[in-house]
Parts: structure tokens; C-alpha cells; sequence
């Protein structure tokens, strides 16, 4: 594949309208998936925006183990952690539970037809790479911003250990997958064949507002970032190329910031 954005521009994107052209032709024209996907898009984002903080959990820990209970979980060395577990668990029921009901049970179709299998994303992993390595540049320059720097990690005890980054990181990367499961996935998908191209700036809208919490210049950059992305995951058929690098560039992210500001931890344990 080539390497040249001019490419992608007028061969990539003009091939996601002539696939969903043909779609169209082999499909009923009342395709009532996109209104579907994106009332569900609502709810969802609705739901996860405000059950995934710490005050929630909190509250709903007290209301199950009482309130003795809750202060000795609290003791907990890794009650930080169980909170931030909480904070993937509402993505997960949110941004894949939810989609795969609908998929299987509203639009009775296969969920690896929304871009869970790996498919043809060896042959877009080149530009896989060169955007994750032109983010990580992004995010490096960044780094001496106080901005990014307040930002991340979100968990706050990343630096106490190496155990603690680890376990951490697992529950990020994974709220990635999800997070492409949901966007580049479901939603993407479900309005391909009916809006073809326009598809990925439907999707994109909503991405680009899960970042308004972020620092400015990569709530920007989530503009670019998720329409590149979509064009691989239709034309790849799969969401994979974007997990690889949106993990990458999560987790160089948070290392970054540790070490900018010399708290990458060096014990193992707690």
C-alpha cells in the first residue's frame, strides 16, 4: 500500500463510496441501522459520561457493602485501581455489551462483520505505523506542556510501582478496544451503507466530543486522527489497526509524562 496521503485521499475514500454503492444494490433501500446506532450512540455516551466517575462508584460501593464495608475497602492499598476498574467496566458495557445486543438481536447480523476480525489490515498496517509514530512525535513535544503533564496518567498511583503502570495500562489499553469496537466498529459500520464516505464524519463527530475533556491540541487532533482511522477500518474491515495504534499512543503517553516528570516508578511492587 502506498505511503502517499494523496493516495488515501482520492483511491481510499472513493472506494468506501463505491463499496457502499454496491452494498445499496444488493440491499433493501430502507436501511434503518443508522438511526438505530445512533440513538444507541446517545444513550451510551449519555450513560458512560455519567456513571464512569469516582463519586459513582463510590456511592454504589456504600449502598452494597454498607458503610463499614466501604471504609475497609477504602484501606484498601489498590481501592484507587478498583475505581479505575469501575471506570473501564462502564466502557465495556457501554461501548460493547450494548452494540453487540443490537447488532445480534435488533439487526440480526454477525458481530464480526463489524470489523472484529483482523481481515485485511496487514496490508493498511504501514499507514498504521506511520500514524502512530507521527502521534507519539506529537505527544513528545507535548509533554513539556503542564497540561499534558496534569493529564496524565488518569491513575493517579501509576507511579508508586512498575506493578501498579502495569495493571493500569491493561485496564486503558483495553477501554481502547472497546472504545474501536463502538466508533470504528458499530457505529461506523452501521451507517456505511447507507451515507457511504459521510459515514466518517458521522462518526467522527461524536469522537471528536469524548475529547473535549482532553487538553486542547488533542481534542483537535481527534478530528484528523478518527477520520484517518475510519478510512482504515472500512477499507480493512477491521477495527485492529486502529487498537495497535491508539494503544501505542496511549501508553507512550503515560510513560512520557512519568518520566518528564521523574516519577516512572523503579520498584516493582507497591
Amino acid at each position: 500500500m502506498s505511503l502517499n496521503p494523496l493516495r488515501v485521499i482520492k483511491t481510499e475514500f472513493f472506494a468506501i463510496e463505491r463499496d457502499a454503492a454496491q452494498q445499496r444494490a444488493l440491499a433493501p433501500n430502507d436501511d434503518w441501522r443508522p438511526l438505530i446506532a445512533l440513538l444507541v450512540t446517545v444513550v451510551v455516551l449519555l450513560a458512560i459520561h455519567y456513571l464512569k466517575f469516582f463519586v459513582v462508584f463510590e456511592s454504589l460501593i456504600q449502598a452494597w457493602l454498607g458503610q463499614e464495608g466501604y471504609l475497609e475497602l477504602r484501606r484498601h492499598q489498590y481501592f484507587a485501581l478498583f475505581a479505575e476498574l469501575w471506570w473501564g467496566l462502564c466502557h465495556f458495557f457501554g461501548y460493547v455489551v450494548i452494540p453487540v445486543l443490537v447488532i445480534k438481536y435488533l439487526f440480526k447480523e454477525r458481530v464480526r462483520d463489524y470489523g472484529v476480525a483482523w481481515n485485511q489490515v496487514g496490508r493498511y498496517l504501514p499507514w498504521c505505523i506511520v500514524i502512530a509514530l507521527l502521534v507519539v512525535s506529537f505527544a513528545y513535544f507535548a509533554s513539556y506542556r503542564s497540561d499534558f503533564l496534569n493529564h496524565y496518567p488518569f491513575y493517579s498511583l501509576a507511579q508508586r510501582s512498575v506493578l501498579d503502570l502495569l495493571l493500569w495500562e491493561c485496564i486503558y489499553i483495553a477501554q481502547f478496544v472497546f472504545l474501536e469496537f463502538f466508533f470504528r466498529g458499530f457505529l461506523l459500520h452501521s451507517c456505511h451503507r447507507r451515507f457511504g464516505a459521510t459515514a466518517l464524519f458521522i462518526m467522527v463527530v461524536p469522537y471528536v466530543m469524548i475529547h473535549f475533556s482532553k487538553p486542547w491540541l488533542e481534542a483537535s487532533g481527534a478530528l484528523l486522527f478518527g477520520l484517518v482511522l475510519g478510512i482504515i477500518a472500512l477499507r480493512s474491515r477491521s477495527i485492529w489497526g486502529g487498537v495497535l495504534v491508539h494503544s501505542s499512543v496511549a501508553l507512550s503517553m503515560d510513560v512520557m509524562a512519568l518520566v518528564q516528570t521523574g516519577r516512572l516508578p523503579s520498584n516493582w511492587l507497591p
